[in-house]
């Protein structure tokens, strides 16, 4: 009070109370003289205690009796201005604080009188209030004293002091209370007093209490006497009182002052023992009462519910209940019953408007609640308070729809009175007008079969200021408008879950955080001390304790709640009641959720999926969870009265927003959707948004709802799995309002935010999501069974939309989730098939681009359980789900590709799963991938992998459906070769790495390593494996593939082999090359000989291709020049392998095989590859036709010299990586095997090539027109090989291979040509010109001769074989070898059948003759060499020769070639003039005996030929003929007639006679006359004339036998003339004038000349040769000559002449006689 204690104000004070003495001691001074001097007195009083006193208050306080004296004085004179003025002024001492006790004691007196006398009562009343508030004096009786008379003042007539009163009394009861607080909180800290003992029936004993308390006490007491109608005890004076404001006080009272009813055991038991009696009798008559029974309202009690009375009691219950609960649990119960009870339909409306308000106030209370549901419904045999009053709540809901409110009020819409605050007349209007005129606005609602209930604004949310509670100043019970209390207990329900939920959730959060601290906590172990734990463990006891009352609260709540909200949601045609009632649901079902209670969570989210479906939708989900709680809320009951589920009433008052079509089998019809369903679905999403985490199994439920609320509104999924408004494809497309149309996006979004947040799901809720996601789309694949309607593809789309969002944590849910979508890309509906496709793929594609933490790099595992789906779609056979799995794989590759790591087998395996059956298209993408691969990624991919790219790319290769990938796969095969080849280095070392640690394994396993070409290093296999692969694609049926694989394998090997190890060689050879041959050998053979009449489409086809069997030739011959080539280029590999002489063995075999295959391409390839293995590098074409003739080059043989020194340098490797050949044995160089020394590799060639040659060239046993002969070209390449194979094997080759290779030399000459071909092969027929093969024969035989030339003695006995074989040939020029049985043509009459196109070919004899000459010209070569050899003389080898030549010289002109004789004749010459000295040589030794009359007989038969000479022969012709005749003749003379003594004398014989008659017989009878002179060979005859002659003479005779034969020849010669000039003379005699024949004439001019030469001769010779009987001859021939003078003929004549001149010298004396005698 430092205001009023300030000297300013005690000054003022003073002054103050000194005027107001004067003041009254002058209104005293006439009438009441008394008051005046005590006026006076107490101004000197004042100013003597201010003069006195420095404390000047306390001394007025001290002293009060005496200065309020004068006033109360004054007041007691009764006149209205003194006493005023003396209150005033004792209303200024109290506010002063300056009264004692004593005089508050005098001052009540004194108010107590005017009272009684009824003055100045506001006055009156102003006083009490200032003296009890001011301060503290007043106790006791003085207080009782003091509150009796205010209560007196109240029942006063006057209504403004009543009031007045009223307010007083309210105050100053107040003022009683509030000082207990403030002694309380004085004495808080003292130490308490013993506690009084409980049940202390003697009300009167309050000893224990300090004053204050004590007052207030007796204050209570006899408030409670009072309401009661019983006496007070301590409030003495009291005349009247009303129970209402009894109850009024007793309510503000308990509300004001709960703690000292709490904090005093005393007040306590009052509260027990005195209020909750009372008010449970005075409740007494409403619980009695039944609507229905009249009787007049009476403020006396009559047992009838009376309002006011009633009304201030429930406000007194709902005081009690709310600050005392703790204190009076039972009592509790009982109003709380009772309150339930009033609730009744049978009870008056305003009471249960004024109940349903009370209720609402304890709904607004969560602790109350929750206090409740511990103290009643947890306690075992206890009412289920919490229970029933929500069970109450929904039944006086339902009660006001099916029970019409009291007397339908309805019908008196004026019923309502402006009480119904905020709400005027808001009820007015008729419920049947609402909405008839399209401008009426309509009211806020519930409307449930045919009741209509308004929907009232009652109170704000979360507060209950009620209405009817308020009325404190109704006496009667008011009329309650429509709705009013339907919508205070909506109100009670939304604020009953809002209030819950809030409370629990908060505590939950509170016990979650904890929890988390106190873990994280003892996490860190330094801090886990034991106190601690123990406080960790208190907690949790704690959280499970308050877990019991949560979930007891919910189980207690939720049917009657989930009841009372389904009905009215189905009632309500407002929105936002239908907003509220939603959210209450929203808010259980989450809550539920919290807590794990499963059926309640699902119940409540059943009832909004049922609001968002039109009404009686079959959604089995639904229907089953309906029927599962309507058994559960049946166990609950209200007094007997089952609360039900309301099921929702069909017809409907919500506009129709959306008609579409069910999600059904069989749609029957339409359905529509109201902007309820559209509300209730927001709701359902809002749910699944923000409370997914405790939906659990309720996804089903929620997704099913929404999965079918989307189908009606026609969403379907786009990409990434968000849904856009589409068409409905069948039925009735759907029909959408404007205002659905706009909300579309948002659901859409909303529905796709709704899986978005998935994300920040736990992991088992988000299981629980996928489930449920799963099974909605399993029934979904159920109802698109075996039709082909559009599905639901809402499930698909959406685990699709989870999937992307949750990547972060894929791998829990990767499983379930592609397992699923899996099975979804198998279903026979093509659409739903294209989505599970079109998820997957998105899924993987996602899954890989994601930045998973740690990165995919380093997480193997997790990027192989992303590609592992995109495997397993290969095990499905739709090619749309092929496609989508292949274009997934091309996107990976384009984008992932860098980074796929140990993902690449999988990739792989995806392309390579392709199969043939597939389709064009699919293989054409798989292909795509896989083109991109070799080309981008080889180098990014583990080396590992490659093995596998080889292994794709083949299988590719081996698809037959589109030929042009087949090509190109080979192609990458060569590129993906090369690539091994560019980093081999970086291969093989991370290959080897694999290796160790693969090998590791097996060897902690026990198990060997498995792998295809074991044991050979890894990087060797990948080549083994791609040579495999290659190898399998050189077989395939296409031969295009073939021919493309075989190029392409074998340029690997060429290129690349040298990278291979070298034991690694041996697989090559014998798994891959070989293998390939034997496949292809196989294939061949068996190859059908059909013609194929195009080749796909319009392609033509060559006629050397238009078989398989041609096709599959060429692919013989390609592989087999591949292996040979490879033999020949590697050799040096290959002969350091052990079984090199198997290998070459088998190719030998192999060339054989195709050498002697019944087609002319194959066997001629194989020659080639003969060649080529015997490193014959031959300059023969590859040529298209097979019948022109390859150009030979004859030089083929090495030089022998050089061969065995070069080889070793010439093999080196050529490749770029020369200089890493040390990798295959240390640093040597690989030992290259002398390849002469090697001498049994060349002899099984020798053995491959005798064996193809006598096959080949042995005549078939039938004369078949379609007998297989074998072409010009590989006979022609066949002896070809013989010179390079002889160089290796000369060293052994014996006569018995002579013999051999004779047989096929011969052989092959000998076979025929096919007349369609002869024209490309032989020559005109006059030109004599050699066929290759002709000339292959004599270069083979050229090479023999050559070797034996320089070879050793042995080697020589082989000379008289050659020149039999050569010999045979000569003959061939006058009769041609026979093949087989085979009939020939000559080549000149086949030449002309050509013209017949297809006639069928006949078989050409050759043209032997240029064959046979220039086979003759080597023997004459030959023999120039070798006549002197040993051999060659023994072998009589000269007489063979000309034996053989005999043949055509004695045909001569019959010969068919005239050049054959003439070079016979040449031939002959040169032999003899080599071969005569010879013979003469070894004339003893008997070696040629035999060989002189051959001789004689061929120049016999030669000279005098029976042939004719053709009638077109020219003179010049002739003339030269004859000059050839000549220089036998002079061969006689000059090589044989010279020697005769060493030659034997019949030869000699035979010369002489032939000389003899060559020198007269000699002329030719055919010619004409003209021709005659010349004809007869003039110069012939006189050659052979003068050659007997000089014979005769020329020589000095040596030997008798010469001597004989030269005398012998000239008495011949002398005989023969005169016999010839006889016979002319007697035939010219006879003939008289005739002249004689022509011939006769010619021979007769011959012997003439014969005779005149004879004498020149024995002129010329020495006389001494000249035998005189010869003389004699000589001169005998005189006569006859003269006798011919007479003849006719001039020729005769001068030939005459010519012959008689030399007679002359015969004309000596006889004297010589002497001289010829001696001789």
């Amino acid at each position: 009070m430092a205001g009023t204690s300030s000297p300013e104000a005690v000054k003022k004070l003073l002054e103050n109370m000194q005027g107001d003495l004067r003041g009254l001691s002058l209104e005293c001074r006439k009438k009441f003289p008394p008051v005046k001097e005590a006026a006076e007195s107490g101004i000197i009083k004042v100013k003597t205690i201010a003069a006195r006193n420095t404390d000047i208050l306390a001394a007025l306080k001290e002293n009060s009796s005496e200065v309020v004296q004068p006033f109360l004085m004054g007041c007691g004179t009764k006149e209205p201005k003194i006493t005023q003025l003396c209150l005033a002024a004792i209303q200024r001492l109290m506010s002063h604080e300056v009264v004692s006790e004593a005089a508050a004691g005098n001052i009540i007196n004194m108010l107590w009188q005017l009272m009684e006398n009824s003055l100045e009562e506001l006055k009156l009343l102003q006083t009490v209030l200032v003296l009890l508030t001011t301060n503290t004096v007043v106790h006791d009786e003085a207080l009782s004293k003091a509150i009796v008379l205010c209560f007196r003042l109240h029942f006063t007539k006057d209504n403004i002091t009543n009031n007045t009163a009223a307010a007083t009394v309210r105050q100053v009861v107040t003022v009683v209370f509030e000082r207990v607080v403030a002694e309380d909180e004085r004495y808080k800290d003292a130490v308490d007093q013993p506690a009084a003992v409980q049940g202390n029936s003697n009300r009167r004993s309050v000893s224990t209490l300090k004053p204050c308390a004590k007052d207030a006490y007796m204050l209570f007491q006899d408030l409670c006497q009072l309401v009661n109608a019983d006496a007070p005890y301590w409030l003495v004076g009291m005349t009247e009182m009303t129970r209402t404001f009894g109850l009024e006080l007793l309510e503000s009272v308990l509300n004001d002052f709960p703690q000292v009813f709490l904090q005093h055991q005393e007040f306590s038991f009052l509260l027990k023992e005195r209020v909750c009696p009372l008010v449970i009798k005075l409740f007494s008559p409403n619980i009695k009462f039944r609507q229905g029974s009249t009787t007049s309202s009476s403020p006396a009690p009559v047992e009838k519910p009376y309002f006011p009375i009633c009304m201030r009691l429930l406000r007194v219950v709902s005081v009690l209940i709310k600050q005392f609960y703790s204190l009076l649990v039972t009592e509790c119960e009982i109003f709380l019953s009772l309150l339930v009870k009033f609730l009744d339909a049978d009870k008056p409306q305003w009471l249960r408007a004024v109940a349903v308000e009370s209720i609402h106030r304890l709904c607004v209370q969560p602790q109350l609640l929750r206090s409740f549901c511990q103290s009643y419904d947890m306690k075992q045999h206890s009412t289920k308070v919490f229970r029933d009053i929500v069970n109450a709540l929904g039944s006086f809901i339902q009660s006001l729809f099916l029970v019409p409110s009291a007397g339908n009020t309805s019908a008196t819409p004026n019923q309502t009175g402006s009480n119904a605050s905020g709400n005027t007349g808001s009820a007015q209007t008729n419920p049947g007008v609402l909405g008839m005129g399209g401008g009426a606005t309509v009211l806020p609602a519930f409307e449930y079969r045919g009741t209509w209930i308004p929907i009232l604004n009652v109170t704000i949310q979360g507060s209950a200021k009620a209405t009817y509670l308020e009325m404190l100043d109704k006496v009667e019970p008011p009329t309650i408008p429509e709705g009013y209390a339907m919508s205070v207990a909506f109100h009670c329900l939304l604020d009953l879950v809002r209030g819950i939920t809030t409370m629990i959730e908060g505590e939950l959060g509170e016990a979650e955080t904890v929890i988390q601290t106190s873990v994280e906590a003892t996490s860190l172990p330094a801090q886990s001390s034991e106190q601690d734990l123990q406080s960790v463990s208190d907690q949790s006891e704690k959280e499970l304790v308050n877990r019991a009352v949560w979930e007891e609260m919910v189980n207690a709540c939720w049917c009657g709640l989930l009841a009372a909200l389904s009905l009215l949601l189905d009632a309500s045609t407002d929105e936002a009641a239908t907003e509220n009632i939603l959210k209450a649901e929203l808010t259980m079902a989450a809550l539920c959720g919290r807590l794990g209670l499963v059926t309640s969570r699902d119940a409540f989210i059943t009832a909004i999926c049922k609001g968002s479906l039109p009404p009686h939708y079959a959604l089995t989900v639904l229907n089953s969870t309906t029927a599962a709680l309507s058994s559960k809320c049946k166990s609950y009951s209200i007094q007997g009265q089952n609360v039900q589920m309301i099921s929702p009433s069909s017809e409907s008052h919500q506009q129709v927003v959306a008609v579409g079509q069910p999600l059904a089998l069989q749609p029957q019809g339409t359905v529509m959707l109201t902007s309820k369903n559209i509300q209730c679905m927001r709701t359902l999403l809002n749910l699944a948004h923000f409370h997914g985490a405790v939906l659990g199994t309720s996804w089903q439920l929620v997704l099913a709802t929404l999965q079918h609320l989307v189908w009606i509104l026609g969403l379907k999924p786009s990409v990434g799995g968000a849904l856009k408004p589409g068409r409905a494809v069948e039925g009735p497309s759907t029909v959408l309002t404007t205002a659905v149309m706009t909300d579309l996006p948002s659901i859409s979004s909303m529905i796709s935010k709704l899986f978005e947040n998935s994300q920040y799901l736990d992991d088992v809720s988000l299981h629980h999501l996928i489930n449920a996601l799963c099974s909605l789309s399993l029934e979904a694949m159920d109802m698109a069974y075996g039709n082909n309607k559009e599905p639901s593809l809402f499930a698909v789309a959406k685990l699709l939309e989870t999937g992307l969002v949750n990547m972060r944590r894929i791998e829990i849910l990767w499983r379930p989730l592609t397992g699923h979508l899996l099975e979804v890309c198998q279903h026979p509906n093509s659409r739903m098939r294209e989505w599970g496709a079109e998820a997957l793929t998105s899924l993987i594609k996602a899954g890989l681009t994601f930045r998973h933490d740690p990165p995919l790099s380093q997480n193997q595992r997790l990027q192989l359980l992303l590609l592992n789906p995109l495997k397993e779609l290969s095990n499905i056979t739709h090619p749309d789900i092929r496609i989508k799995q292949l274009e997934c794989v091309l996107q990976i590759l384009q984008s992932q590709g860098d980074s796929l790591g140990p993902g690449w087998p999988l990739v792989l395996g995806v392309m390579g799963a392709i199969q043939s059956d597939q389709g064009e298209s699919l293989i054409r993408t798989a292909f795509q991938c896989l083109q991109l691969v070799v080309t981008d990624f080889l180098p990014t991919m583990p080396c590992t992998c490659l093995q596998i790219v080889v292994e794709v790319a083949g299988s590719f290769g081996l698809h037959n459906q589109e030929l042009n990938i087949s090509l190109t796969s080979i192609g990458l095969l060569w590129n993906i070769s090369d690539y091994f080849f560019q980093r081999g280095e970086i291969i093989e070392k991370e290959l080897n790495k694999e290796e160790a640690v693969l090998q590791k394994q097996a060897e902690e396993k026990g198990v060997m390593l498995n792998r295809p070409f074991h044991p050979a290093s890894p990087f060797d296999c990948l080549w083994l494996c791609l040579y495999a692969k290659l190898g399998e694609l050189c077989v395939d049926p296409r031969p295009a593939v073939r021919k493309s694989a075989g190029q392409t394998l074998f340029s690997t090997i060429g290129a690349h082999g040298t990278l291979l190890q070298h034991s690694t060689w041996h697989t090559v050879v014998w798994k891959v090359l070989f293998h390939l041959l034997d496949r292809v050998r196989e294939s061949s053979t068996t190859a059908d000989k059909e013609k194929i009449e195009s080749g796909g489409g319009n392609i033509l086809i060559h006629h050397s291709r238009d078989t398989a069997e041609k096709q599959w030739a060429e692919t013989w011959v390609l592989t087999l020049a591949g292996v040979a080539r490879i033999f020949n280029t590697r050799r040096y590999l290959l002969q350091p392998l052990g079984d090199f002489s198997q290998a070459w063995d088998v190719l030998l075999d192999h060339i054989q095989s195709a050498a002697l295959s019944k087609n002319n391409e194959v066997s001629l390839a194989a020659l080639k590859s003969f060649q080529e293995i015997l490193q014959i590098v031959s300059p023969v074409r590859d040529s298209e036709k097979p019948e022109t003739p390859p150009a030979i080059n004859v030089s083929v043989p090495l030089v022998v010299g050089t061969a065995a020194t070069s080889l070793g340098r010439s093999f080196m490797r050529t490749d770029s990586i020369g200089e890493r050949i040390g990798r295959y044995n240390g640093s040597e160089l690989p030992v290259v095997t002398d390849e002469i020394e090697d001498l049994n590799l060349w002899w099984a060639a020798w053995n491959s090539w005798y064996r193809i040659g006598s096959e080949s060239t042995r005549p078939p046993v039938t004369c078949d027109k379609l007998a297989f002969i074998p072409s010009q070209p590989f006979l022609t390449a066949l002896i070809q090989i013989f010179p390079a194979l002889y160089q290796h094997i000369k060293t052994g080759f014996s006569m018995d291979d002579l013999q051999k290779l004779g047989v096929i030399l011969h052989g092959a000459v000998s076979v025929p040509i096919s007349s369609d071909a002869s024209p490309f092969i032989l020559p005109s027929y006059t030109e004599a010109v050699l066929t290759s093969l002709q000339e292959a024969v004599l270069t083979a035989l050229d090479v023999l001769q050559k070797a034996i030339c320089v070879g050793s003695e042995g080697m020589q006995i082989m000379y008289p074989a050659i020149f039999d074989q050569l010999l045979a040939f000569v003959e061939f020029s006058c009769k041609p070898p026979q093949y087989g049985q085979l009939e020939t043509k000559h080549i000149a009459n086949a030449k002309y059948n050509q013209i017949q196109l297809f006639a069928p070919a006949e078989w050409v004899a050759l043209n032997y003759v240029p064959f046979a000459e220039r086979s003759l010209e080597v023997v004459v070569d030959l023999y120039q060499k070798t006549a002197c050899h040993k051999a060659v003389v023994t072998e009589k080898v000269l007489q063979n020769i000309i034996k053989t030549l005999r043949i055509p010289l004695s045909l001569k002109y019959s010969c068919p070639s005239e050049s054959t004789w003439k070079l016979a004749v040449s031939s002959l010459l040169k032999v003899l003039s080599i071969g005569l000295p010879v013979a003469r040589q070894h004339a003893s030794s008997g070696k040629f005996d035999s060989m002189w009359p051959e001789l004689a007989n061929t120049f016999e038969d030669f000279l005098f030929t029976k042939s004719t000479p053709p009638d077109n022969l020219s003179i010049q012709e002739f003339q030269k003929n004859e000059s050839i005749d000549v220089e036998v003749v002079q061969l006689i003379s000059t090589e044989i007639l010279p020697y005769a003594n060493f030659i034997p004398k019949e030869f000699v014989g035979q010369i002489m006679t032939m000389l003899n008659k060559g020198s007269i017989h000699s002329q030719s009878s055919s010619f004409t006359e003209a021709e005659i002179d010349i004809r007869m060979r003039e110069e012939f005859s006189k050659v052979c004339f003068e050659t007997l002659l000089q014979f005769s003479f020329s020589n000095k005779v040596t030997t008798p036998q010469e001597g004989y034969i030269s005398r012998m020849a000239l008495s011949v010669l002398l005989k023969r003339s005169q016999d010839v000039l006889h016979r002319y003379i007697e035939d010219e005699r006879l003939s008289g004038k005739c002249p004689l024949p022509r011939q006769q004439v010619t021979e007769i001019i011959f012997v003439l000349k014969a005779v005149s030469t004879l004498i020149d001769s024995l002129k010329k010779t020495q006389p001494e040769n000249v035998d005189s009987s010869t003389w004699a001859q000589v001169i005998a021939l005189y006569p006859t000559l003269v006798e011919c003078i007479t003849c006719s003929s001039s020729e005769v004549c001068s030939a005459l002449k010519e012959a008689l001149v030399p007679f002359k010298d015969f004309m000596h004396p006889p004297a010589a006689k002497v001289q010829n005698g001696e001789s």
